[in-house]
């Protein structure tokens, strides 16, 4: 019986897998063991950069509104209690947008927690 080795599904597989490692250096980028290798490591980095993106954001915000409030002489933690203790649903996304775009709507947010 003739060997199968079903070239048209392997050499599909090798392509996709090299235009995933298109512009990566040296055998990265040509031969099928070191660029599996190192498709399969950016698809991991790039997971828990997905991840790592949401609290790089948070914390970007949180430093915002934490660098807005102390010139209106209150600490981030007292101002963020009293946004809840206010019953004010106002997520820190757009907090730090008020605090960057708006200053006089966020001394008006601040005026009313005081």
């Amino acid at each position: 019986m003739p060997r199968s080795v079903n070239s048209v599904a392997s050499r599909a597989r090798r392509k996709r897998m090299f235009k995933q490692a298109k512009g990566y250096f040296g055998a990265r980028k040509n031969v099928t063991s070191v660029a599996k290798n190192a498709v399969e490591k950016a698809l991991v980095y790039a997971y828990g950069g997905r991840k790592q993106k949401k609290r790089d954001y948070r914390a970007l915000w949180i430093a915002r509104i934490n660098a807005a409030i102390r010139a209106e002489g209150m600490s981030y933690s007292v101002f963020m209690s009293k946004l809840k203790a206010g019953n004010i649903m106002l997520n820190r996304k757009t907090l730090a947008d008020l605090a960057m775009n708006d200053g006089a709507a966020f001394k008006a947010i601040v005026a009313q927690v005081k």
